[in-house]
């Protein structure tokens, strides 16, 4: 078995902000687990849309990961944090996101699976490198999606097949479904990002500012915000109440380890087509 590389501890450097001029960049910095969301990027992440927002000469935000991914998902490995200092959620940093006025680009390479996927999709432009990969995995932890936001960038059908399947997707396919705008070779991905935060940083801002508004607010009418925190639906309370932590999966992470809970999580999937990603075994 290969030797698992050492994780670092949490650290203030889990998430930058670098000032560019005329637009920003924030890096998930947690390049060894593959950009994993714990307790610390939640809170330096929370820290750095702070500083973007700060920053009145950025007009755009790129949002990109350190390493080999954007973000694998929530880290089902972290410990809690070690203070009582207060740690936003989840939802409220992708509402922060939604909410500023200034335009957030997501630069994705390699995974950007669960939350990763949805907080890619929560920006305003998704560019992807042509090695990123999409997915809603969490079904196979017996997860819901942690922000419900694929209904309303892919449609009905789309949507439904990408919960049900929890499928791995390749750049193009995530393109034609509508996760993505574009899709540029990996060694020009920062390259496209950065041309993309100029092109807006030269349009009339009191504009841009008021189209971001303006498309976010019809989704808003059909009831985005709603379906968003859908946790909060009274509806579904019954339903929820019995959604599952895949308790079973947990306890042979915690008993053998993580490449012992991988294969217990993945087994039902390893059998039925899902070792290579929807796009590429599809000729897409």
């Amino acid at each position: 078995m290969a030797e698992q590389p050492e994780i670092p501890p949490p650290s203030p450097d889990d998430v930058l902000y670098e000032s560019k001029g005329d637009y920003g960049v924030i890096t998930l910095n947690r390049p060894v687990v593959l950009n994993a969301i714990n307790w610390s990027i939640l809170r330096r992440l929370w820290a750095a849309l702070d500083s973007a927002e700060a920053d009145d000469d950025a007009k755009s935000i790129i949002l990109t990961g350190a390493g080999r991914a954007f973000s694998a998902g929530g880290d089902i490995q972290s410990t809690p944090p070690p203070d009582d200092d207060p740690v936003p959620n989840g939802m409220e940093i992708v509402q922060r996101i939604w909410n500023s006025e200034k335009p957030f680009i997501a630069a994705v390479r390699g995974y950007a699976v669960g939350q990763g996927c949805e907080i890619a999709g929560m920006c305003d432009l998704t560019i992807a490198a042509d090695d990123a990969v999409f997915g809603e995995l969490q079904i196979r932890h017996g997860f819901g999606p942690p922000y419900l936001i694929t209904p309303f960038l892919v449609g009905l059908k789309q949507a439904k097949e990408i919960l049900l399947l929890g499928e791995r997707i390749d750049a193009e396919e995530a393109k034609r479904l509508g996760l993505v705008n574009r899709v540029v070779p990996a060694d020009q991905l920062m390259e496209e990002a950065v041309k993309v935060a100029k092109r807006i940083a030269s349009l009339p801002q009191d504009t841009v500012r008021m189209n971001k508004k303006l498309v976010n607010r019809a989704y808003e009418l059909g009831g985005f915000q709603e379906a968003l925190d859908y946790r909060s639906d009274d509806a579904l309370a019954p339903m929820l109440g019995g959604e599952t932590r895949s308790s079973e999966h947990l306890k042979v992470l915690k008993e053998q380890g993580w490449d012992a809970f991988r294969k217990s999580r993945d087994a039902a999937y390893e059998g039925s087509g899902d070792q290579t990603i929807r796009g590429k075994e599809r000729g897409g």
